[in-house]
């Protein structure tokens, strides 16, 4: 039975989840971080932000939750030519997929969570990625994950689990997962402290959070809080 894990952290509404989700079920929990020089590098602050958050308002996980990891990654910023990595407009690529797309990403993401996990003596690796909601990103599916514990198991020499909780679930779905791990309390955390727009936004204040409202991470919050709040069939 597995008992510690390494959260792959951004301070956005998916990984805050994971992050509830892993500290109701193992006993040790660390975070990872990455600073890509992402465009939206608001989220960086939001991280500390939201994980202070989680340690004063949940007692019952604070003595379980462990040391953050941030780790600087300019180089991915350097390789890429995206509109998470440069300013310019969100739009579909002539390959299909939105120029928010960032190469190698989740990857590299982790690969290097999977070195510090090892050295950390950590056996899970939890990441936000999803299939359900689609974002048109190739690292994101669930063979994606699947290659990459092979791999990194393989390469390593040590058994590793990359946990997807949210694989097969839509938004309005992880806000009901949010809900039944920490109630209104969590909800509420989520909405107020983590941060989710690709732009940076946090000047605009809606029903589910801060952002500019517009862009596709926006989008896709909001309606999955329109989901959420619809009562069940």
């Amino acid at each position: 039975m597995h008992t510690t894990a390494l959260v792959l952290f951004s301070g956005g509404q998916d990984s805050t989840t994971c992050l509830a989700q892993a500290l109701s079920r193992f006993e040790r929990v660390e975070t990872i971080g990455f600073d890509y020089r992402q465009r939206h590098s608001v989220e960086l602050g939001a991280r500390q932000v939201v994980l202070e958050q989680v340690r004063t308002q949940f007692p019952q996980w604070a003595g379980r939750l462990g040391e953050d990891h941030l780790l600087d990654l300019a180089v991915l910023g350097q390789v890429s030519d995206t509109s998470l990595t440069r300013d310019t407009a969100f739009k579909m690529e002539s390959s299909g997929l939105p120029n928010t797309f960032v190469p190698g990403r989740n990857l590299l993401f982790l690969t290097l969570a999977a070195a510090l996990a090892y050295r950390r003596g950590l056996e899970v690796m939890v990441t936000g990625v999803c299939e359900t909601d689609f974002s048109g990103y190739p690292d994101c599916r669930d063979d994606t994950m699947k290659a990459m514990q092979l791999a990194l198991s393989l390469g390593m020499d040590k058994r590793f689990l990359i946990d997807t909780p949210l694989m097969w679930i839509d938004k309005a779905a992880t806000w009901r997962l949010a809900h039944s791990l920490g109630g209104d309390k969590l909800v509420s955390l989520i909405i107020e402290h983590t941060h989710t727009c690709y732009l940076g936004d946090r000047k605009h204040r809606h029903a589910w959070g801060y952002g500019c409202g517009t862009c596709p991470a926006c989008e896709l919050r909001a309606r999955g809080y329109a989901g959420f709040l619809q009562p069940a069939p």
